[in-house]
């Protein structure tokens, strides 16, 4: 069976922004270009979707939840770069998962759950630990690209104290501050796994009596933090990259050295 490569493009990208000097031209392609061709030549899947968010266009998390992810503001020279990377990537052939309403999680999401093969999903998002399974892994950045943790079902077991499927309740009773969740009141990851170890779902513990005056909030949280598996997937297909075309681009972009790298791949 063939390997999908599913890329959080988003997440990388903010990776290499704030991991290059901001006195590099076009800093945080270039070190897009060098995340995406060390985690190519690590893995050689056969093929690879590089997910994106649509900031301009709120999604229904936004909509179901005021708060959600609110407060976050990023540099107009990283707005502007995330613009031209999808771009960059459809350079390379790879396919692009991008739509106004979704995030670039439900694609990871979709990827996981429509490719037949195994798919290794390269994020430094946790909250994507729900989509691990014997088919699907998750390759967490931990320095660049040179080191990555791999993180499978046992994995999860480990860090969490819960079954990958068990990840969108967890982040309900717990929270999850970065997108201002604010979970079960008195509710702790410590306690919310153990709850789920318990009751093994969120809604058994509402069934129960747990939380009965939070329990619509509950269960909007874990709706938000469950990823869309129905996001529209572009054709996925084995690929052989368009090196080429990727070292016209970056030269295109006065980027010299990385077309370099990037033609000695070919």
């Amino acid at each position: 069976m063939s390997t999908l490569l599913a890329i959080d493009g988003d997440s990388f990208a903010h990776r290499a922004y704030h991991s290059m000097p901001k006195s590099i031209r076009h800093n945080a392609i270039v070190g897009f270009t060098n995340m995406l061709t060390g985690l190519y030549g690590q893995e050689q899947p056969d093929a690879v979707l590089v997910a994106w968010d649509t900031l301009e266009v709120p999604t229904y998390r936004h909509e179901a939840f005021e708060p959600y992810q609110s407060g976050r503001v990023f540099d107009q020279a990283l707005l502007d770069l995330l613009a031209l990377l999808p771009q960059l990537c459809e350079a390379f052939g790879f396919a692009i998962g991008k739509a106004a309403g979704y995030e670039a999680d439900d694609f990871l999401a979709a990827a996981a759950a429509t490719w037949p093969g195994s798919v290794l999903v390269a994020t430094s998002d946790r909250d994507a630990f729900q989509l691990v399974s014997d088919r699907v892994t998750i390759l967490q950045p931990v320095r660049g690209v040179s080191e990555i943790a791999r993180i499978g079902v046992a994995e999860v077991r480990e860090r969490y104290g819960v079954d990958p499927e068990q990840v969108p309740d967890l982040i309900a009773l717990r929270g999850d501050p970065s997108d201002k969740l604010p979970g079960a009141r008195g509710v702790g990851p410590k306690k919310a796994a153990d709850l789920l170890g318990q009751y093994r779902t969120l809604e058994e513990a509402l069934a129960a009596g747990r939380f009965a005056a939070e329990a619509e909030d509950l269960r909007l949280y874990r709706r938000i933090a469950q990823m869309d598996a129905s996001a529209p997937l572009p054709l996925l297909a084995d690929q052989t990259p368009t090196w080429a075309e990727a070292s016209s681009f970056l030269r295109q972009l006065g980027l010299d050295a990385s077309a370099g790298r990037v033609d000695s791949l070919a």
